[in-house]
């Protein structure tokens, strides 16, 4: 069996989950006896401090054997943390641009202030003349 062959079997179906810096590739595949199992990749993109990247992939693979308890197992996690926590989305609070939402308009004006601040310091003169 050639390579094209190869490829040819291992491209059966596929689907890809775009998640901020994140994409999940669910491919399945073949195996040698011709029988059909699941990928899940995780792809993760990294910035270097030189504005170069890098991507960092984990992938795990799912047999038919297992497919049922995996299921069973993921949906009841997945329920778990809904019912927990809720739909909404808490490391949002982390990313750069989060705003907290204040009662207080002075808070809220303190708070506008101050980041108004820390964002025109870390501005660069830029000169269009030269570009």
């Amino acid at each position: 069996m050639n390579n094209n062959d190869m490829m040819e079997r291992e491209e059966i179906f596929s689907k890809v989950l775009r998640a901020g810096r994140r994409t999940y590739f669910f491919d399945v595949r073949a195996t040698k006896a011709d029988d059909y199992y699941l990928t899940i990749t995780e792809s993760k993109k990294f910035t270097n401090e030189d504005g170069s990247f890098h991507y960092k992939k984990h992938k795990i693979y799912i047999y038919k054997e297992d497919f049922s308890e995996f299921r069973s197992i993921l949906a009841e996690m997945t329920d778990y943390i809904i019912e927990q926590k809720g739909d909404e989305v808490i490391s949002e609070r982390h990313q750069k641009d989060f705003k907290k939402e204040y009662n207080n308009d002075y808070e809220s004006s303190k708070s506008e202030t101050e980041d108004t601040l820390k964002t025109t310091e870390s501005f660069t003169d830029v000169n269009f003349d030269d570009i």
